[in-house]
């Protein structure tokens, strides 16, 4: 398993390694031969003597069992690694190269009791695992690949230097249908896929539209309302249903309603899939209805994209893709709305509304609630969505005063 793993990663000395530890990203690279001088990288600097360290990474040709392994590999190690082990995510990547980015830990083990596990899972699991030893000087750092489980180094050694931080994060790398989807095509073969390990997935397919095509704007208007929880999206919405005479829809749709717990347990390869394919089938709701009436939809893709991109990009709000780039693209498959309005209101307002509410959220709303950077992180990638971009509408004052002001919007863009 570790020569096939090994396999599936050409150039290896010529990855970049970045490890997240304390909210900080640190990066180092290999070199084949050592040239003399340099510095210890600094994921290495509060190394003691008696510690062991470990790189676990995840690399499997079958991207739904890399992302089901990966998704339990930190339960397992937490599980049955010693407390004293220190596990921290990690990933490699190469520079600038889409879809390179490979996902694992870093393991620090004061008690050197890690070696059993690291066997064992070599032995049997999609994983490549690589040991670090420091040099007699202390200066000196070198990695090993562990060829098998019974001999824990391969022949080639490669010796850790520093490396700056690349000009684009590297988890931008992998964004493109696998955290956020842009093809209908795409996220189904994802659920397909997922048949034979997740009986829902079955359900799911039944559910969608044969295909998904880029359709004309139905005759009257879509109308999408965006924002974070308790900012008042469902008493505008449906105000604006009443007020417009207007069908309101909902994304995710309300079929998939009794399937939402079941996949927010996947790994996110799996649960944005499934998120996806919501829009799509929303979208062809929006399409058969848009022809009758006005269309209010609660939600839609912005939401999709901007929580994927800001739980998939670690760090602050920098390290999110630049404005522009094509992560931030509407899908050429999936309908367009008129008008996109995204509500935003002040955070305490807005954490005082969910606690005079009460209700349970998703593990992504909790995080919004606890995490400003987070938060920034998903409004800033709401306003960076483009094709159709979002209007921006503050919903502090009244509900009537809100509806007002997203009237005037609707009657300007859309003439009604």
């Amino acid at each position: 398993m570790a020569r096939r793993a090994i396999s599936l990663l050409p150039q290896w000395s010529s990855r970049v390694f970045s490890l997240e530890l304390d909210g900080a990203s640190f990066y180092f690279s290999l070199q084949e031969k050592h040239r003399g001088g340099g510095e210890v990288p600094r994921v290495f600097r509060g190394v003691q003597p008696c510690d062991r360290c470990y790189s676990v990474l995840v690399c499997s040709s079958d991207r739904i069992r890399q992302a089901k392994f990966y998704w339990e590999l930190k339960d397992k190690l937490l599980r049955d690694l010693p407390p004293d082990c220190d596990v921290s995510p990690m990933s490699s990547f190469l520079p600038n190269v889409k879809d390179s980015l490979i996902s694992g830990f870093f393991l620090k083990d004061s008690s050197q009791s890690s070696d059993r596990l690291l066997r064992d899972l070599i032995r049997h699991d999609p994983v490549l695992v690589c040991s670090y030893l420091r040099g007699g000087d202390g200066q000196l750092w070198t990695q090993h690949l562990w060829s098998g489980p019974d001999s824990q180094r391969s022949q080639q050694q490669y010796y850790v230097v520093p490396s700056e931080a690349p000009e684009c994060h590297p988890a931008t790398l992998n964004i493109i249908n696998s955290d956020v989807f842009y093809s209908f095509e795409e996220a189904r073969e994802v659920m397909r896929k997922c048949g034979d390990i997740i009986p829902e997935a079955a359900s799911v397919m039944e559910l969608l539209p044969s295909r998904a095509e880029a359709r004309g704007k139905p005759d009257f208007p879509v109308i999408v309302i965006e924002g974070l929880d308790a900012t008042g999206k469902t008493t505008l919405t449906e105000s604006l249903r009443d007020s417009l005479g207007a069908t309101l829809l909902r994304s995710p749709p309300q079929c998939l309603s009794p399937l939402r717990a079941r996949f927010d347990r996947e790994p996110p390869l799996i649960r944005r899939a499934f998120y996806a394919l919501g829009n799509y089938i929303t979208a062809e709701q929006v399409s058969q209805q848009g022809m009758k009436t006005p269309v209010i939809v609660d939600r839609f893709w912005h939401s999709t994209a901007a929580y994927a991109i800001a739980t998939a990009v670690s760090g602050p709000v920098c390290n999110l893709p630049a404005e522009g780039s094509e992560v931030y693209r509407w899908p050429s498959d999936l309908l367009q709305p008129s008008l996109v309005v995204v509500l935003t209101l002040d955070p305490e307002e807005r954490r005082r509304r969910l606690r005079d509410r009460g209700q349970g959220k998703t593990e992504e709303e909790q995080e919004l609630d606890h995490n400003q950077l987070f938060r920034l992180k998903v409004e800033e990638a709401y306003r960076r969505i483009s094709g159709p971009a979002c209007v921006t509408v503050d919903a502090g004052p009244s509900a009537d005063q809100v509806l007002q002001q997203v009237q005037l919007l609707i009657r300007g863009k859309c003439h009604l």
